[in-house]
């Protein structure tokens, strides 16, 4: 899988493939550019690519390895934007990687292990020819956005998966898998945090810094994708504090879980103690032990017995032991 989609898109309006081979002159109308979308590419179509829109091999480079952090880079009169994307798989948050090209009159996107087209996308913005004659600088933005959208479902799912356990936690001792489990989920939470303060970061220079081919007229709309980044990045510090909120509680249950094991353990064996105190005595073999020929002796003893007993039970119901 290498091009995804390339076309030329004039006033809002698709006009004609394109192929990446080619260099598109655009009129200085910044409603006329060309926008490319790739996945996994090989190394000799970015070295096209670099060729036919004056790409830094530097970030060509960087788009190929694809492990970069969230970042923006300003090469001349062109931008070259790194975004995280993540989705999940197998019960684990994983993570993809988006570069993107930003110059007048083209932008290409360029994706690694995302599980997110930008299809979609495209054809949103197709249907709104109005949105898209706005340039480069708005489908960028665009980009941006629905790249932070897609993780809230991942965050969402995640939540659900810890409310889950944390209800569980109250209504059972946590196995050795939930155990581990939470320790999993936590460095996953806790991995999603090291990609959004860089995001953040992106979607703020967009906001405050002048930046080649970001218009005044469209860093409002980056303060959109900022505030989108900031709400997962309260979801995320939200996760990791009930995460460790589950384990100290069920930590703390466990606790007072085996207090009261303990406590009805003792209380048993003090009551048992009585009666085996007691049989003990009698059961000594010297000669001369005149209560054993008592004639209601035997009655005498269970009866100490019973009242004994049942005073301690009553006692240590009283004392919730049992």
């Amino acid at each position: 899988m290498t091009v995804i989609a390339a076309y030329l898109y004039r006033n809002g309006r698709r006009v004609r493939p394109v192929t990446i081979d080619e260099r598109i002159d655009c009129a200085h109308d910044k409603s006329e550019f060309v926008w490319i979308g790739m996945a996994e590419p090989t190394i000799a179509e970015m070295e096209t690519l670099r060729r036919s829109y004056d790409l830094h091999p530097l970030a060509i480079e960087d788009a190929i390895k694809a492990n970069q952090l969230p970042k923006v880079d300003i090469y001349g009169d062109q931008l070259f934007v790194v975004a995280r994307t993540a989705h999940v798989e197998e019960g684990s948050i994983c993570y993809g990687e988006t570069a993107i090209f930003v110059g007048h009159s083209h932008i290409i996107s360029v994706r690694h292990g995302s599980a997110r087209a930008h299809r979609a996308l495209r054809q949103e913005l197709e249907a709104v020819p109005d949105r898209l004659a706005q340039g480069v600088d708005y489908v960028l933005h665009a980009v941006l956005d629905f790249i932070v959208d897609g993780y809230l479902p991942v965050i969402e799912g995640v939540e659900d998966e810890v409310l889950a356990m944390e209800q569980q936690t109250v209504d059972q001792f946590l196995g050795r898998e939930d155990i581990t489990r939470i320790f999993n989920l936590r460095r996953q939470v806790m991995r999603f945090q090291r990609i959004l303060t860089p995001m953040h970061e992106v979607a703020n220079k967009f906001v405050k810094l002048d930046l080649p081919c970001i218009d005044a007229d469209t860093r409002p709309y980056f303060s959109d994708v900022r505030d989108h980044v900031r709400r997962v990045q309260t979801m995320v510090d939200d996760l990791r504090e009930i995460l460790m909120s589950v384990f100290e509680f069920s930590n703390l249950l466990e606790q007072q879980r085996t207090g009261a094991i303990t406590r009805q353990l003792a209380a048993w064996a003090a009551i048992l103690a009585v009666p085996t105190a007691i049989a003990g005595i009698y059961g000594m073999n010297f000669d001369n032990m005149p209560e054993l020929r008592t004639r209601y002796g035997y009655f005498v003893v269970l009866g100490v017995i019973t009242i004994i007993c049942s005073l301690l039970y009553a006692r240590f119901r009283k004392l919730k032991w049992l």
